[in-house]
């Protein structure tokens, strides 16, 4: 008993360290010395802890689930409950969730912005003269690379040029192909150009639709599993709460290390299936000569 009384000594200052690095995280940065990285930073780079609050709720969940944990441990002797409490609270978020597809926000984007240019051109303006007055409603998704470019213009370069640097900025298949007839639609000057931005923007459209039903029959493995998952679990700690008895061998130190190899087998599972959901890389057909 004395020896997990200390088990749980430490780890609670172990989560009351994660707690202050947490408080500290908002605080007024300090001067950093050359070549030196906080406490902080290393932990954001080795846990990979996403940036502003989605950060900090993350740390605050993990601090939760390390407590509770604990508490769980000194309870029920189940010392795996310390690893497979904070396991489950950061890690079944991650992988019962479909990865968002970039390609069809930045498809969306695309549209919005070529439609925008459309209806400035429709005014008689150019192509060019279109993408900067484009600079004042860019999708956020890529504003940032349509401002550069916008300052690229207004410093002399050239339309063409400055689009293939859009299209490295932007580093995307999809976007090749709309910034490719954006840079012939702009050596032809401004005739016939918004007929071809309308096109285009219909041709978008047309993709979003096919790309949408295809992120809907994706989902639905996520769907499946995260029912079965939340149903499992549901029922492990209905029958954890009214028979515990039934748990009895996984008290031992052999069965709680079965069990410990059993929600690896599990994790792996979710993990492969992550991974199978990924949209394999496409290449690129608009390349700058600076590449």
């Amino acid at each position: 008993m004395n020896g997990m009384l200390a088990t749980t000594a430490g780890l609670l200052i172990i989560g009351g360290m994660l707690g202050i690095l947490t408080g500290l995280k908002q605080q007024a940065p300090r001067v950093a010395r050359r070549h030196t990285e906080s406490a902080g930073e290393l932990w954001s780079r080795l846990t990979r802890r996403p940036a502003g609050s989605r950060g900090r709720q993350r740390d605050v969940i993990l601090l939760l689930s390390i407590i509770v944990g604990v508490i769980v441990a000194v309870l029920t002797d189940w010392l795996i409950m310390i690893v497979v409490l904070p396991a489950i609270g950061i890690g079944l978020p991650y992988l019962l969730v479909l990865p968002k597809p970039h390609d069809v926000e930045l498809l969306e984007a695309l549209d919005r912005w070529i439609r925008s240019l459309a209806a400035t051109l429709a005014t008689g303006k150019s192509i060019t003269d279109a993408i900067r007055i484009s600079r004042r409603t860019a999708p956020p998704l890529i504003a940032d690379e349509i401002r550069l470019m916008v300052a690229r213009l207004n410093n002399r370069w050239q339309t063409r040029d400055a689009l293939m640097r859009f299209a490295d900025a932007v580093d995307s298949p999809d976007a090749d192909a709309v910034i490719a007839a954006l840079i012939l639609a702009s050596s032809r000057g401004a005739h016939g150009a918004s007929v071809t931005l309308h096109a285009l923007a219909d041709s978008i459209q047309a993709q979003l639709k096919g790309r949408r039903a295809i992120e809907v029959e994706r989902s639905k493995p996520y769907v499946v599993v995260r029912q079965v998952t939340v149903i499992s679990l549901s029922t492990l700690v209905l029958v954890f709460l009214l028979s515990p008895d039934f748990f009895a061998p996984y008290r031992t130190p052999l069965g709680q290390a079965l069990l410990f190899l059993l929600l690896i087998m599990y994790v792996a599972s979710l993990i492969l299936m992550r991974r199978k959901a990924r949209q394999p890389a496409r290449p690129r057909i608009l390349l700058g000569e600076h590449r």
